[in-house]
Formats: C-alpha cells, structure tokens, sequence
C-alpha cells in the first residue's frame, strides 16, 4: 500500500479568537478548508465575542519562539502565515524566526485593531514592524486604514494619504508586494490592489456585501499563505485567495449578536444541501 502525499504544511503566527471568527482559529479553518495541514502558534489569548474585544494577554515572547522552533525543528513548513503578534518582543523574536529560514514564503496581515475598534498595537509596536518584520516578508495585506498607519510618518499628519502614496511608502521598506483591500473605502464595489515594486500588479473588483463580517482578513491573508504552500506564484495565489474569500463572505452566517463570520466551510455545506435536494426530487 502506497503512502498518500503529506498536504503542504502551513505554520500560523496569531493571537486566539475564542469565537473562531478571527485570529489562530480563523486561519486553522482557512488553511484546513484548502487542504493544508496548519500548525499554530498562538500570541496572544483574548476575551473576545462576536460583538468585540474585552480583554486581551499578550504571550511571554519566549513561550512564542519555544512553539515555533520546536514545530520548525519537526516538520517541513512550505508557508509562514503572520497575524497580531501583540508586543515589541513577539516582533522580534518572529522576526529571528523567519530570518532562519529565508527560502519560506511569510504572509503577513499586520493586525493593528479588532473589526469593533479595539486598538491592538501602539506606535512602538508598529515601528517594531516597520523595522524589523515588514522588510523580510514577501508580501503584506493590510486593509486600506492599516495602510495608512503603516505609511504615515506621523501619527499626527495632517493630510489623508492616498493608496498609492500608502503603497509607495511601505514597498520602501522592503517587501516585494502589498495587497491593499478596500472594505472600508467609500467606493461602490470592494477594490483590492496588489502592488509590487513597479506599481500596480492587478486591480480586484469586487461586490460589497451587506453586513459587517469579523475575520475576513485573517480569511484573505491564511488563504494566500496556503495557495502559496501549494506552490501558485504569487499573483495568481492572490488571485485565487480572493475568490475564495469572496465565497466565506458571500457563504457568512451570524451566529451571535454582532458581526457575520466567514464560512470557511461553505463548499462541504453546500455540496449536503445540494445532495440533499437531489434525493427528494
């Protein structure tokens, strides 16, 4: 009897969500949904619901390198995923994390503050990023409000940066390429553009949905990490991360009293149903 292929392992960086609509449990689902194997490293433990953050314990940053190095030193991993690492001290220590091992892709989604408005890093934290982890990750995927606080110089500024100046600036610190997504633009549909050092790669369109949906991001940035662990070139892993996004979204339930969750689920569900229709016909 052959061995079956081993599914391509993706390694998980985040902070927990105890709803599962975010955070390590929205990246475990994700990554599962699209045939990886994901280990996870938490960061961070949260009080947490549906509605938002009530309270939040960074982990000791020794306890955040010892899951992962002993992980690494276990299993070949093919992806880092990169979510809210919480202090200083997680950045760096991640940092020397993914500086040991150059050759793995990282998808970082620079979580700065939950979908109810909880801040989840300050100044120091975010310049930590800026220094230490921005500059090694092959690509980051901020939404247009994380963008502008990444690009802006000072907090304080004056004038709103465009998407492009946000775009400019962050690629300067080294990153190959951004995915800036823009769910909270004032624009009729959802524009998500991928850029890389020459400019705009790709221009994504798509429908906004009604509802405000907690752990979309989390969704987009583990779906990336996984179709890169499969092997798709970096556009095309964007490209099809994003449709599968889409479906979470598109596929959402609310199963609390604040915001819808993605389905990461969706195609198990809807292949029932559809089984189901057709044995009463």
């Amino acid at each position: 009897m052959t061995t079956p292929p081993s599914p391509p392992v993706v390694l998980t960086l985040a902070g927990s969500d105890p709803s599962g609509g975010a955070g390590i449990q929205a990246d475990i689902l994700t990554l599962a949904s699209l045939g990886c194997h994901p280990l996870s490293v938490i960061t961070a433990i949260t009080v947490q619901d549906t509605v938002g953050v009530n309270d939040l314990m960074v982990l000791d940053s020794d306890w955040v390198n010892d899951q992962a190095r002993f992980l690494m030193e276990d299993m070949p991993v093919a992806a880092f995923k990169i979510g809210m690492l919480g202090s200083v001290e997680n950045v760096a220590v991640v940092s020397q994390l993914i500086a040991d091992y150059p050759d793995i892709p990282v998808v970082l989604d620079p979580v700065l503050a939950s979908g109810g408005g909880h801040e989840l890093a300050d100044e120091d934290l975010i310049g930590a990023m800026r220094d230490m982890l921005i500059p090694q990750v092959s690509i980051l995927t901020p939404n247009s409000l994380e963008a502008r606080r990444l690009a802006s110089n000072d907090p304080d500024e004056d004038e709103e940066l465009t998407l492009d100046q946000c775009a400019e600036r962050i690629l300067a610190l080294g990153s190959p390429y951004l995915l800036i997504t823009g769910t909270h633009e004032n624009t009729k549909e959802v524009i998500n553009s991928l850029y890389g050092q020459d400019g705009v790669v790709r221009a994504d369109h798509w429908e906004r949905l009604p509802g405000s949906y907690h752990g979309s991001g989390c969704t987009l940035a583990s779906a990336i990490a996984g179709m890169l662990a499969t092997g798709l070139l970096l556009p095309e892993a964007v490209r099809e991360a994003q449709e599968y996004t889409y479906q979470t979204l598109l596929n959402g339930f609310r199963p609390g009293m604040g915001q819808f969750l993605p389905d990461r689920m969706f195609w198990a569900r809807g292949d029932d149903e559809e089984d189901g229709d057709a044995a009463k016909s």
